[in-house]
């Protein structure tokens, strides 16, 4: 574990080449870092938590779910609140149209898997805008249209349960948006961009914070900031984020409060919020190998849950195919987005995904061949279940639930 210099110790450091100090007085001291109780830090009796951006972002994402199964709007109309412009008046809610925060900008925009890939980046970004046009071009105007292989249009659940709007493979493009979009922005940013080093130590970050000099304005160092930022795009949708209760959006929190539900994989929510605050505290003590470890954790758990909901709507999908295939399609349209989202985990001690772009889209092909979900096979989906759980160390009767 490394230890904290205080603060002479620090200026020595600093200014070594033109002064000498005497270090008698100046030992480095050892820090025991401990977590809080919560996910709350103070200076000078003020919070020096701060995520606004990313709850802003979860919010305007909510309202784009909503707006794909809104048959009134037009694309432009959703394109609007995908790619807000600051002033724009592409919510109900003034706040979102002030504000200067995008949804699509930061989609595919770590710098660690795409600081120095544009190309990937601009394809994940268009397959985002292709979703929401061919709900709009696709669905919309077929969509009192009952579907049939090959048909785009409406099937409902058996005994008059919930109506599914899919196109002629039997997916349903909102639910491949929403579950791509748990990793394309929330997993992707907080894994491949604010637990990064090249982001967490950029310029003079680790000397700036071991000063405590503060952002402009503001309670909190570039470094403490950042680590909040990847909070916030788990928690940051909670009415009291410090002591988190899940379930609060449609994106990680409710996938984590899920998976944390299945007795195979309990401790998992408890594993992660932990690593959070002592990372946290790691920051504040200047023990940035602490704080790294900690990331490693992050990383490697919140990964689990994409690939263990991935698991077990295929999985949900292959029970319901002979009896209720609007059921099923709705489970393997989750499945799709959800494994689309696999090349947006982190494999710790890495720079690379669980799962390539290159591994996902063959997966996904074999999802979608021929017709799609009407005629995709029992053991087509037990193969794909397995190659995922496999490659995370879990068994797919355990992700199955």
């Amino acid at each position: 574990m490394k230890t904290r210099l205080n603060l002479l110790t620090v200026s020595c450091i600093a200014l070594g080449a033109f002064y000498s100090c005497d270090d008698t007085d100046d030992i480095i001291n050892p820090v025991n870092v401990e977590a809080p109780a919560t996910y709350s830090f103070t200076r000078n009796n003020s919070t020096t938590v701060d995520f606004s951006g990313q709850t802003t972002r979860i919010e305007m994402s909510e309202v784009i779910l909503d707006a794909l199964l809104d048959n009134s709007l037009t694309e432009a109309n959703i394109d609007g609140k995908f790619g807000h412009i600051q002033g724009s008046n592409d919510f109900s809610d003034p706040e979102l149209n002030a504000s200067d925060k995008s949804v699509r900008s930061k989609v595919a925009a770590s710098v660690d898997y795409f600081g120095s890939n544009s190309t990937a980046a601009a394809a994940i970004k268009a397959d985002f805008d292709g979703y929401i046009a061919q709900q709009v071009n696709e669905i919309f105007p077929v969509w009192n249209n009952t579907a049939s292989k090959g048909v785009p249009g409406n099937l409902q659940q058996a005994g008059g349960g919930s109506i599914r709007y899919i196109n002629g493979d039997g997916l349903e493009y909102n639910q491949a948006f929403a579950k791509a979009l748990l990793g394309g922005l929330m997993t992707d940013q907080m894994l491949n961009n604010y637990l990064s080093p090249l982001v967490l130590d950029e310029a003079d970050n680790r000397l700036d914070n071991d000063l405590e000099v503060l952002n402009t304005g503001k309670n909190y160092t570039t470094m403490e900031h950042k680590w909040d930022e990847a909070y916030g795009y788990l928690y940051g949708a909670e009415a009291t984020p410090a002591t988190p209760t899940l379930d609060q959006d449609s994106f990680l929190s409710e996938y984590l409060d899920r998976v944390e539900a299945d007795g195979d994989f309990s401790g998992i929510a408890g594993d992660i919020y932990d690593a959070f605050k002592l990372g946290r505290a790691a920051i504040v003590a200047g023990d940035y190998e602490l704080r790294d470890q900690q990331a490693l954790i992050i990383r490697e758990n919140v990964s689990k849950v994409i690939a263990v909901r991935a698991v077990f709507y295929l999985q949900a999908g292959k029970g319901d195919l002979a009896t209720d295939k609007a059921k099923a399609f709705h489970a393997l349209s989750e499945a799709y987005g959800f494994i689309y989202s696999l090349q947006f985990t982190r494999e710790p001690n890495t720079n690379q995904p669980y799962f390539s772009r290159t591994e996902v889209q063959e997966m996904l092909n074999l999802l979608t061949a021929n017709d799609g979900f009407w005629d995709v096979s029992a053991a087509t989906l037990n193969q794909m279940s397995d190659q995922i759980s496999s490659r995370f160390g879990f068994t797919t009767a355990q992700a199955a639930g």
